[in-house]
This record gives structure tokens, sequence and C-alpha cells, in this order.
């Protein structure tokens, strides 16, 4: 195993010896939904006061809200969330390059084939943080995919302190 591995079972084995939560019902009991960036930087539960069954965390690079529109869809339809929270956050990797570049990584890393399994991905990257919340708050929104009675408010986290403002 690797380094790695081996911390998951080492920690794991802590955290089951002390567990009681198992009794938690499926769906989040506080009904809402977080949408927020895979960053290493930033956790969810301790920053945005999020307890273990409270809510559904969905997390993928940028904090996208079209990314995470099949977890959102699960969320509300199948367990019942009536609210997100879209949550993107200072100096966010995606705001560092455009689908060229990306592209042009892959084929240099990874070459022809990689760059032809890619088909027509958008890797959903965006210029400017507060427009890029409004932005997917707007898809929310008008998307038949999310009921109207949804409530919908989108923030940024601070990496460098802490903090988060509502932004829409």
């Amino acid at each position: 195993m690797s380094t790695i591995q081996n911390n998951l079972v080492s920690k794991n084995q802590h955290y089951a010896a002390a567990f009681d939560k198992g009794h938690l019902e499926l769906p989040p009991a506080k009904k809402y939904t977080v949408v927020t960036c895979m960053d290493a930087r930033i956790d969810p539960a301790a920053a945005f006061g999020i307890d273990l069954g409270d809510a559904h965390v969905i997390r993928n690079a940028g904090g996208s809200a079209r990314d995470a529109i099949r977890s959102i869809v699960i969320s509300q339809q199948l367990l019942g969330t009536q609210e997100v929270l879209l949550v993107k956050h200072t100096g966010c990797g995606m705001l560092t390059f455009n689908n060229e570049d990306a592209r042009g990584l892959v084929h240099k890393n990874l070459g022809d084939p990689a760059v032809k399994d890619l088909g027509d991905l958008d890797f959903l990257p965006f210029p400017e943080l507060e427009g890029a919340v409004k932005d997917d708050l707007a898809y929310l929104g008008g998307s038949k995919l999310v009921p109207d009675n949804i409530t919908l408010s989108g923030w940024v986290y601070e990496v460098e302190t802490g903090k988060v403002r509502q932004v829409a």
C-alpha cells in the first residue's frame, strides 16, 4: 500500500472507533446542498458549519453548477433538498487558464489519443470570480431541472481569511 493508503486505513481506524452517527437518515437533515470547489484549502464542514448529516456537499473543479447538475437533481428530487448554496473561492485555479490551455496540456502530457477522448469537453474555466458565481446562479435559476421554489444563493470563500461573503 502507498503512504496515502496507509494513512487512510490508520486514520479511519481512529475515526471508526469513536463513530456514533450510524443512525443518521439518508436525506440531509437541514435539506440543503452546498456546491463548492474541490480545492484542498477548503474544509466545507468546518468553514460553513455543516455537521454530519446536515447537507449534501458537492465538490468539483471550480464549484461549477453545470458540472454538479446531475447531483443537484438527485439531491432535490430523490432526497428532498430545498436550497442550494453555491460557493466559489479566491485563488481558484479555474481563474488561471482557458479551454485551449487545458487541451494543450492534455496533448503535451497524454498525447493525441487522450485529446480525442476529450471530445468537446468544456473544462468550465472562468475569468472573473464574482461573475462566475452570478453566471452559475443564473444557470440554476433558468434550468427546468431546478424548481422555482428552490432557494439559491451565491458566495465567495476567501482562502486567505477563511471568511465568506454573499455576492448573489
